[in-house]
């Protein structure tokens, strides 16, 4: 039986935040990247309340170059190399940073062509979405997927190095599962792609 659980939390203004699930101890498959619109009040509510001016010059600056180290970072932002390591550490542990990688040149390892796929679904049953999106997250050609609003269901985003690799991964993503539409865009050339988000200012 589904059940609802409410977990009040005080947020700095003095009011109660509260969270609720309707599945009890649901555990999120690796599939389940959608928050509930609660969700997504408290992500976007409690990091622009604890961010500060100088979180967020951090931030700008790992987005342009994480290779930079603590004392490079910190005199960026006008701190020492202690309290700034401990703000990136508080970053991360808040989920605010996710992750530090390398950014590769597509082009340059063969991977020269970028798809836009839509595909749209007869079915919109739970079950369903879970084993698309097993199947599509396992391939990783995949480099972006999203679950959509409008005419279409789902959008990829997906590189591969030729024609023919696409022909493959295309009888791939219409074998795993049912579709009722695939519509495949080709990128003709790439004007603007960045990776640094634009931090509102606090």
């Amino acid at each position: 039986m589904t059940k609802f659980l409410v977990r009040p939390r005080p947020v700095n203004d003095g009011l109660v935040l509260e969270e609720f699930s309707i599945y009890e101890g649901h555990c999120p498959r690796k599939w389940n990247k959608v928050l509930l619109m609660t969700d997504l009040v408290a992500h976007v509510l409690e990091p622009n309340r604890r961010l500060d001016a100088i979180d967020r010059k951090i931030l700008m600056v790992l987005q342009e170059d994480a290779s930079l180290s603590v004392a490079e970072i910190g005199d960026r932002v006008g701190l020492s190399s202690t309290p700034c390591w401990k703000r990136i550490q508080r970053l991360e542990a808040d989920g605010v940073i996710l992750r530090r990688v390398a950014l590769v040149d597509q082009n340059k390892i063969g991977l020269g062509i970028s798809v836009f796929v839509s595909v749209e679904s007869a079915d919109h049953s739970e079950a369903w979405l879970r084993t698309f999106a097993d199947a599509v997250s396992a391939m990783p050609e995949v480099m972006e997927f999203y679950r959509m609003a409008g005419d279409v269901d789902y959008m990829l985003r997906v590189v591969v190095a030729d024609m023919q690799s696409y022909d493959v991964f295309y009888k791939k993503l219409i074998g795993a599962v049912p579709l009722k539409n695939v519509t495949s865009r080709f990128a003709m050339e790439k004007i603007k792609s960045v990776t640094a988000l634009p931090v509102p200012a606090a």
